[in-house]
């Protein structure tokens, strides 16, 4: 066999002038250390994965490669119209073409701005957020309330206000203005209107 399909030995002084004591003393190390395990393979397999992840993105997409990439994102994700084509703006080369595939994703219920609305609200409510700050959401991603207006009229917003309050500080009734006072300002940082907050903060175990 050739000697050529080998590759020539290490000149670690060359090596050592051209990058400087230190990197060429890595170098030299990494040549020789033993195989990694297993995990830290898998460790380095994610980092990889998660600098594609990060790498730029095509620009100036048009045509059936800015659609392959909308229903992509969509797939991914849920997304207002507003969102939608801020996202997509990000990549293509035509703001018209983007307005018209983005209506057409709509017309098609592939996007909907009613089912990011629900599920902005439902996820509001889990983190325990009152009505206000599930309106600021909805002005954040440029939805309409009215889309859920029902669904946020239906929900029982002092037992809301009330079991957060329960789960901060307890079922004891205080009469200390201070203590009380900062129950309002908490409850109302959560977004909850002042009726229900007086309601649930002055509610007593028995009352049930």
């Amino acid at each position: 066999m050739s000697r050529a399909k080998f590759p020539k030995l290490l000149d670690y002084q060359k090596l050592k002038q051209q990058f400087g004591e230190q990197e060429a003393t890595e170098y030299q190390h990494s040549t020789s250390r033993p195989a990694e395990p297993e995990s830290s393979i898998a460790n380095d397999e994610h980092a990889f994965n998660a600098e594609q992840d990060l790498a730029p993105k095509p620009q100036g997409l048009t045509g059936t490669r800015l659609r392959s990439y909308a229903f992509a994102v969509l797939t991914r994700k849920e997304y207002s119209k507003a969102d939608l084509i801020e996202k997509l703006m990000t990549y293509a080369q035509s703001r018209e073409e983007v307005l018209t595939l983005v209506d057409e994703l709509s017309a098609n219920n592939y996007q909907s701005d009613q089912r990011v609305a629900e599920m902005t609200v439902r996820s509001q409510v889990r983190r325990g957020k009152g009505p206000n700050r599930i309106k600021l959401a909805l002005r954040a991603k440029q939805l309409d309330k009215a889309l859920v207006q029902e669904d946020i009229a239906e929900i029982d917003w002092y037992e809301q206000a009330y079991q957060l309050k329960v789960k901060k500080y307890g079922t004891e009734v205080s009469k200390d203005p201070k203590i009380k006072a900062k129950q309002i300002r908490f409850l109302q940082y959560r977004g909850f209107e002042m009726d229900a907050i007086m309601k649930a903060i002055s509610k007593k175990p028995s009352d049930d």
